[in-house]
């Protein structure tokens, strides 16, 4: 697919994973809408990449999880151009145990609150991205659209304390192969990728000695994943017609320990 004059979804774009999706695609030539929470740093990013792109990028402020907020964010990327490209990368964390160290059950309310964003969000948005793309006609490689979403090593090699986290991320994974089977028929691919350890705002906050040993757990390249990584791997999934329904892990080859 060739993304130049197209719209583009970038969900999660203020930081991290999405800011550097939304920079690559807006290079690309695309027409990007930044979607993120209203009190994230959105707009400062959207001018920032804006600048001599031409009225090309734009912030929606949305939360994934509320339905009218996303489909008012796919209909600002619709009246930028055809909408033919998501990348998924809004999520959070959030630590809970089976029985916490005190011996008390594992906060329900919590739980709920990872799965809500990071599984029944990314079902929101995608439904939202797809149902804007099937109403395309098709371009002329034959596809209607494109959906990357995003994943983590935690769905399958998740921590003690991440059980939220682990679950709602092996939710997105096995969402994956149904929903490209799903749109296949409208010519519409989905595709995941699963980061390991990245150099996100996240682990900005974590000790530099816990950072540099993190690092060092990485086989090979032995250092944190940039951003940059993970956007040009989902901008080569936009653009290869033969990726479909698969989720690819983009780790160094790290195994994550049980903690």
């Amino acid at each position: 697919m060739d993304i130049r004059g197209k719209a583009a979804l970038v969900t999660g774009a203020a930081s991290g994973l999405g800011r550097a999706t939304a920079r690559e695609l807006v290079a690309a030539g695309a027409h990007v809408v930044l979607l993120d929470l209203e009190s994230s740093d959105g707009r400062r990013v959207a001018e920032e990449l804006g600048a001599g792109a031409a009225g090309r990028v734009r912030f929606a402020a949305a939360d994934v999880t509320d339905s009218d907020q996303v489909a008012a964010a796919v209909k600002a990327a619709t009246e930028l151009g055809e909408l033919r490209a998501l990348v998924h990368c809004a999520g959070r964390g959030g630590p809970v145990r089976v029985v916490e160290k005190d011996g008390t059950p594992g906060s329900m309310e919590r739980f709920q609150g990872v799965v809500q964003t990071n599984l029944i969000g990314t079902f929101n948005v995608l439904r939202h991205a797809a149902a804007a793309m099937v109403a395309l006609d098709d371009l002329p490689d034959g596809e209607r659209g494109a959906c990357v979403l995003t994943a983590s090593v935690a769905a399958w090699e998740g921590q003690i304390g991440q059980l939220p986290y682990a679950a709602s991320k092996a939710g997105v994974v096995g969402m994956t192969l149904v929903a490209a089977r799903d749109l296949a028929r409208n010519h519409v691919r989905v595709n995941t990728i699963a980061p390991g350890l990245f150099d996100t705002p996240i682990l900005s906050r974590v000790p530099e000695q816990v950072r540099d040993r993190l690092a060092a757990s990485i086989p090979h390249p032995a250092r944190l994943g940039d951003p940059e990584d993970f956007a040009s791997l989902a901008a080569h999934i936009l653009a290869n017609p033969m990726l479909n329904g698969e989720t690819i892990r983009l780790d160094g080859a790290i195994r994550m320990a049980p903690r």
